[in-house]
């Protein structure tokens, strides 16, 4: 068995805590989070100010399993134990959030987030709820309905 120890070195007055909320900033710039869940920063170019992260947003997204909202994550985050945020992450999602790669993350990188969110602190507010297949919605989303689909062949 081949045993692998990774450590991670801190900084002269940095802490473990701080390090973490590094990662965590880190994954979450890069991990497309922003893009659906912080209003404006796939159009802005990713321009939008940190503080302004994460709080959800008010444009859904619609397609054959309903409407669904990207969610303040600075309001779930601060609801939520570590312990629930690492259970959460692993559970299916609805469309088109892409839960499977949370699914994939190590521990200590859903921890990073976790710890970057979390530090933060609450702003915003919830997004919208979800609604169901054929339920009409006031606020603006974007259609995922699929379009000009080949037919299916007929059973034979």
């Amino acid at each position: 068995m081949l045993l692998v120890s990774v450590s991670v070195t801190v900084l002269a007055g940095e802490t473990e805590e701080s390090q973490l909320i590094k990662r965590g900033q880190y994954l979450i710039a890069t991990s497309g989070c922003n893009d659906c869940h912080t209003p404006g920063y796939p159009e802005s170019g990713g321009k939008i100010p940190q503080s302004e992260w994460l709080t959800g947003n008010q444009v859904g997204f619609q397609g054959p399993w309903g409407t669904t909202y990207p969610a303040n994550l600075r309001l779930t985050l601060q609801g939520l134990t570590e312990k629930q945020w690492l259970t959460l992450a692993r559970e299916p999602m609805r469309p088109p959030m892409p839960w499977f790669s949370l699914r994939e993350m190590t521990d200590n990188d859903l921890r990073a987030i976790y710890a970057f969110v979390r530090s933060m602190g609450p702003s915003g507010n919830s997004a919208p709820a979800y609604a169901e297949p054929g339920q009409q919605v006031s606020t603006p989303y974007y259609d995922f309905m699929p379009k000009n689909l080949p037919k299916k062949q007929a059973a034979k």
